[in-house]
């Protein structure tokens, strides 16, 4: 993005079916967009300083589904990720994710999260919006991957098969990332599933200064070459299991190539 080019300005480069009220057919408000998108320009250009490599392996246009690892005990990554496709792309691009169950369940932020183009993990929503050739964010790991602890930020944890399943019938190509510096902005020492359920979240994180609120630490988002399964989405476990584990080798590969050099870096 050029630091001259405005959000707003951006907006109306968004190649989304925006109608006279700046709505799109699913609920996307642009208006609820550019809200949003002034207040993450801030954390990810000044708070966080965010650096995104292989943007370029995302289509420009047409169907694609981002897919990588979760990393901090909220969703900083996937904010970082979809404010990356905005920000870094030419044409920008609106990154939609599955929500939280607990979000979806929350007044406001269920509104805010629709109108900004992130939605209930319906796998019927998610194949019509691929079929649109929309642009899909996916963390495989779930909740149990932002659950990881410090010591744990690397790791990934069991990836579920579903994405895999709609990128086949959906003829979707997968861009693998890794996503790293999360564990060290939000380092969750423990997690409170007992205060979570009370709350209706999966879980509470807790730092060593109690909080889940991110430090102003360097993030990376590093995107991968696609990656293009064949097959309908109806095959055998272990063939889908199959395909999952080569996304999942990408997505740790590129996690402990990056980690070196960014120790190197130092």
């Amino acid at each position: 993005m050029k630091q001259s080019e405005s959000v707003k300005e951006r907006l109306e480069r968004l190649e989304l079916p925006f109608n006279a009220y700046g709505v799109d057919p699913y609920g996307v408000s642009k208006w609820h967009l550019r809200v949003i998108f002034e207040a993450m320009s801030f954390f990810y250009r000044s708070y966080f300083r965010v650096r995104c490599h292989g943007i370029e392996h995302i289509p420009a246009r047409g169907r694609a589904m981002v897919v990588g690892n979760h990393s901090g005990g909220v969703a900083v990554d996937g904010a970082m990720v979809v404010t990356s496709c905005f920000l870094e792309m030419a044409p920008p691009r609106l990154a939609q994710g599955m929500a939280e169950k607990f979000i979806a369940a929350t007044p406001v932020a269920s509104t805010w999260a629709s109108r900004c183009g992130q939605f209930p993990g319906l796998p019927e929503l998610a194949a019509r919006l691929l079929e649109e050739d929309r642009l899909l964010m996916i963390f495989p790991e779930g909740a149990r991957g932002t659950a990881k602890l410090y010591p744990q930020r690397y790791d990934l944890v069991d990836f579920g098969t579903g994405f895999m399943r709609l990128a086949l019938k959906t003829r979707t190509p997968i861009i693998p990332f890794g996503f790293l510096g999360g564990g060290a902005a939000i380092p969750t020492v423990a997690n409170l599933y007992g205060l979570g359920k009370v709350l209706g979240m999966p879980y509470v994180p807790v730092t060593p200064y109690v909080l889940p609120l991110p430090l102003p630490v360097p993030l990376e988002i590093h995107y991968g070459e696609p990656m293009v399964f064949e097959g309908t989405g109806n095959e055998e476990d272990t063939v889908i299991q199959g395909y999952v584990e080569q996304v999942k080798e990408r997505i740790a590969g590129i996690i402990e190539q990056r980690r070196h050099e960014r120790w190197e870096g130092r």
